[in-house]
């Protein structure tokens, strides 16, 4: 027993520390969740999204998901690697997309940053293409 209650005040200690965000950047950890996993139906679910099933392949499962009157893209994959290329792609497009593991939701700004309340992950941006004749005259330099 007295392996026992040194193990429980140790275990409590570093519940306590997490819960109080303890450490380099607590409070910009608890802005934001731990970043989910599971089936898309399981993401859909925490964010409260009825999805609307686009594609239901082997390497991709995407949906349609509503939040009021915004809709937003939630996508699941097989593999990191085909997350890894599809984000790749899609990115060319613009746009904002909250990535998870093995996970994306792909929508305007401010839905992507109100899904990273429920769901965690990280806001990526697209290429912006607003700017396109400066790129031109930069990709001619050199």
């Amino acid at each position: 027993m007295t392996l026992t209650r040194p193990m429980l005040a140790l275990s409590g200690a570093v519940a306590v520390l997490a819960l109080a965000g303890c450490g380099s950047g607590g409070e910009k950890e608890a802005e934001a969740p731990k970043t989910a996993t599971g089936s898309l139906e399981h993401l859909a679910a925490m964010a409260k999204c009825d999805p609307n099933m686009q594609t239901d392949a082997d390497e991709i499962r995407q949906a349609i998901c509503k939040t009021g009157k915004e809709k937003y893209i939630l996508a699941t994959f097989a593999t990191d690697r085909g997350q890894a290329e599809w984000l790749s792609g899609a990115k060319d497009y613009g746009g904002y997309y909250l990535v998870g593991r093995k996970w994306v939701a792909v929508g305007h700004e401010d839905v992507v940053a109100s899904l990273r309340n429920e769901l965690g992950g990280d806001i990526q941006i697209g290429t912006d293409h607003s700017g396109h004749s400066d790129g031109h005259s930069a990709s001619h330099e050199g």
